[in-house]
């Protein structure tokens, strides 16, 4: 909240200080329209704006003829400084601090009632034992914890501000290298849980093997090795396997799920979706039945008389795989012998859902699967509960992927170049276009869905489809077999 030297040089939207003789009450004819109070700053017209107003309050803090120091906001609007609300309003310059921390807040918490309970606070810190390593502290330039933390919430010169200052950075590590502990702590306990050994005898594995019209890749051979070893312990198994789309997770999933069927247990692959699960659904039933493996689908839709029949099957262990969304580990659903859970893009899943699948049996093993591209040093404080195996070779004529990042005012030219691409009659190219959905706000985002398939629809007619969660199943599955109908 610096002092502003010239009005001429400053840019609009900063915070500043500055002193104003109060001129005049612009009162206003309705509460629809804000309440304006004017003054002047040496040569310059000062506005201050104040929507929801109390008239007292203006009348005792800024009287007419009055010099007042005001802090805010600044804009500079037709020639004039306007002030939307200010910070303060004092006639003393001392009470107005030249830095100010700033919280995060939440409805009815102002910055002031935390910044105040953040400094009452402050004095009751205690110096806790130094757990960092003195020879490292001096080399980083590190304060003590104690002394870093009051620096922070009290910034006096610019260079406090700087996230490379000691105190700031003393903070940072500190949250950090407590965090890996944590991982490292939770890794080691997970470690030692006990699993069941699966050990599969390779009939299936085989079999299904020989029926792949192509060859696995070496990444997919490799990853297998991982998984077996693991499985095949008496460890309970926690992978994260990761590939790019199409580099071939799914056929990797359904050899590490048939070794443990051979093993004499049950396997369940859970998937973000329902469409997404009836995809793994069609694969998996396809490549299963000549094995006399048997396959069932359970999501949300299947209802009745139905749910009751399957549920009853996955109990006395009739039901070999289980493919579904998050319906597979609700409290009515019960495994005979539940061996590997599998989750598939594993991002769109919160840690309760991943151990409530793995509660449903004591040591079972979890693969978990995902497209995301993770750096090693990422995985490792992400998922640092879990050993890491990629995929990094892709099956023979899989096509390249070609990935754009394109700014929103380049729309326009990306729905050209789909209406390009879709209408070539020789190509007969298909486009998906996902938006994306913020669960914290699925109104909003439904209607930017709907908003953006009423703008594409504008453009190719009749041939945009419509598929979001809250449509129903039918309507999904006709939309989604019109797609699959070219």
């Amino acid at each position: 909240r610096a002092l502003v030297k010239s009005f001429d040089s400053f840019l609009p939207g900063q915070s500043g200080t500055f002193c104003m003789e109060v001129t005049e009450h612009v009162v206003p004819p309705s509460r629809r329209v804000p309440f304006r109070v004017l003054g002047l700053c040496g040569d310059h017209l000062v506005e201050l704006v104040f929507f929801n107003y109390h008239k007292e309050y203006i009348a005792e803090a800024l009287p007419i003829g009055a010099l007042r120091w005001i802090s805010g906001k600044i804009d500079l609007n037709y020639g004039k400084i306007q002030v939307m609300h200010p910070d303060y309003i004092v006639s003393d310059l001392d009470k107005i601090p030249e830095y100010e921390t700033v919280y995060p807040l939440t409805a009815g918490l102002s910055g002031k009632i935390i910044a105040k309970a953040v400094h009452q606070a402050l004095p009751h810190v205690p110096q806790l034992p130094e757990w960092l390593d003195g020879p490292f502290m001096k080399q980083e330039g590190f304060h003590p914890w104690r002394d870093s933390l009051i620096k922070a919430h009290s910034p006096k010169v610019q260079e406090d501000l700087s996230p490379m200052h000691p105190a700031r950075r003393r903070l940072s590590y500190d949250e950090l290298l407590a965090n890996q502990l944590a991982l490292l702590i939770s890794r080691q306990k997970m470690k030692r849980k006990r699993g069941f050994k699966i050990d599969g005898d390779g009939h299936l594995t085989g079999a299904l093997l020989t029926q792949l019209p192509y060859e696995l890749t070496g990444a997919q051979v490799r990853v297998l090795g991982e998984i077996k070893n693991d499985a095949s312990s008496d460890y309970k198994m926690l992978r994260l396997l990761q590939g790019d789309v199409g580099a071939g997770k799914t056929i990797v999933a359904l050899f590490a799920m048939l070794n443990a069927v051979e093993a004499g247990c049950q396997s369940v692959l859970m998937a973000p979706t329902d469409i997404l699960a009836r995809q793994h659904f069609a694969t998996f039933k396809r490549l299963c039945e000549p094995l006399g493996i048997r396959v069932e689908l359970l999501t949300g839709r299947e209802k009745g008389k139905k749910r009751d029949e399957l549920i009853e099957d996955i109990k006395s262990g009739n039901i070999n795989i289980l493919i579904g969304t998050h319906a597979v580990f609700v409290e009515d659903v019960l495994y005979q012998k539940l061996g590997l859970v599998v989750i598939d893009e594993q991002h769109k899943f919160g840690v309760a859902q991943r151990l409530a699948l793995t509660e449903k049996q004591k040591g079972v093993d979890l693969l978990v699967m995902t497209a995301t591209p993770i750096p090693r040093t990422l995985a490792l404080t992400t998922y640092g509960d879990m050993d890491m195996s990629v995929l990094d070779e892709k099956p023979v004529g899989r096509k390249p992927i070609d990935t754009r990042v394109l700014p929103v005012s380049k729309l326009d030219e990306v729905v050209q170049k789909i209406y390009t691409a879709t209408t070539d009659t020789c190509k007969k190219t298909q486009a998906y276009w996902v938006c994306p959905l913020d669960e914290e706000s699925e109104k909003s985002d439904l209607m930017a869905v709907e908003k953006r398939y009423a703008e594409l629809k504008n453009v190719f007619g009749d041939k945009v489809g419509l598929v979001h969660g809250k449509m129903k199943g039918a309507e999904k599955d006709a939309v989604m077999a019109e797609f699959a109908a070219g």
